[in-house]
């Protein structure tokens, strides 16, 4: 027989170094299905991780688009790490993202054709506001009428994209877009264009925010009265009651935290990459970033790391798809492998493996 009992604390070494096994695991698990579809293993995943950063015919492309990848990724994970350190699981980040986009857009598009400094500030203020706004939904039904978290945010991505599929058809399509869906070109728009900031980089204003929300978060877990309440909450909720934590207003903090920046991850992509609200504007980050924030081990530096590590699976993959001629439903199955095999690795690190089982008296 075999059983798992769990650790009295969990165990250091392999908490340290599951994230390493989980994409060495990846490597082997996705290599494997790789082969099965006729693909060389060992070609795809140098494709995947190696070709986009060193070779001479792909890296001039492919690494500029490292930041813009990874940017969202990491935005959207440490708004995602702050709750779920504090036990609150906000699963509908794609959602969040996707109405900060629309906030933020509405904005240009409202005040389009005008010229004026304050309209990207002001998508950047709607797109938080957006993200924010979505995100309280789940967070008041849970901290009034006690509401699964999980199931609420998880369907109102749903909701989300049908508000999208709206949007991109009817009130912000573009009136000279001979009735293709889609709204105006913001690229085309420079007041509402999120442009890079050093040209030939990929550094764009959402990346810019990554990295201060990135520094902003270590504080805030480190240094703040808030990091120590979300922290003791998640790893001793008694106890974190026992001191004066009330635990509905982590739900509503962790909860405004994630939306916000989810709803600044899609204003930054629809004002910069994806340059206009269309009905396929949202690619799934807000699923990955679940991935990022664990990859990461919930911490913002972690996450940082794991975020462009993800972002490379983005542009490897991509270039696998148009090179080896993979399905992109492989590509997907491989970034969530990583999930897969890190969670499994973190059974380890919270449970012992026991043989053999008791006597009957």
């Amino acid at each position: 027989m075999i059983r798992l009992e769990r650790r009295s604390e969990p165990n250091r070494l392999f908490a340290g170094i599951t994230p390493v096994l989980a994409v060495v695991a990846t490597m082997i698990a996705g290599g494997a299905m790789f082969a099965a579809l006729g693909a060389d293993p060992f070609v795809t995943i140098r494709t995947i991780f190696w070709d986009p950063l060193f070779s001479e015919q792909f890296a001039s492309y492919s690494r500029p688009q490292l930041l813009v990848k990874a940017g969202p990724l990491i935005l959207i994970a440490i708004g995602l790490s702050l709750g779920f350190r504090a036990g609150v699981w906000n699963i509908g980040a794609e959602g969040q993202y996707i109405m900060g986009a629309i906030a933020g857009a509405a904005v240009a598009l409202a005040a389009y054709p005008l010229e004026a400094v304050w309209i990207f500030p002001a998508m950047i203020l709607a797109g938080a506001i957006g993200g924010w706004a979505w995100a309280m939904i789940p967070a008041i039904l849970r901290t009034r009428f006690n509401t699964n978290e999980i199931l609420v945010s998880l369907l109102l991505v749903y909701v989300a994209e049908q508000v999208l599929a709206s949007a991109s058809t009817s009130w912000l399509r573009n009136p000279e877009g001979a009735g293709f869906p889609g709204s105006r070109n913001l690229a085309q728009y420079p007041s509402a264009a999120n442009n890079e900031i050093i040209a030939g980089t990929g550094m764009h204003w959402g990346v810019a925010a990554a990295f201060i929300a990135v520094i902003a978060a270590y504080v805030l877990l480190s240094r703040h009265i808030l990091g120590f309440n979300i922290r003791l909450a998640g790893q001793a909720p008694r106890a974190a009651r026992f001191a004066g934590v009330s635990p509905n207003r982590l739900v509503l903090i962790c909860f405004g935290a994630s939306g916000a920046l989810a709803g600044l991850a899609g204003l930054y992509e629809v004002a910069g990459p994806a340059r206009q609200i269309s009905i396929d504007f949202n690619v799934g980050y807000g699923f990955t970033a679940i991935i990022v924030a664990f990859l990461g081990r919930l911490h913002p530096v972690g996450i940082l790391f794991a975020g462009l590590l993800m972002g490379l699976t983005y542009i490897g993959g991509e270039l696998a798809q148009i090179m080896l001629g993979l399905p992109a439903a492989a590509i997907q199955s491989f970034q969530g492998m990583l999930l897969f095999f890190l969670l499994a690795g973190d059974v380890f690190t919270n449970f012992r493996v026991r043989f053999g089982g008791r006597v009957a008296a």
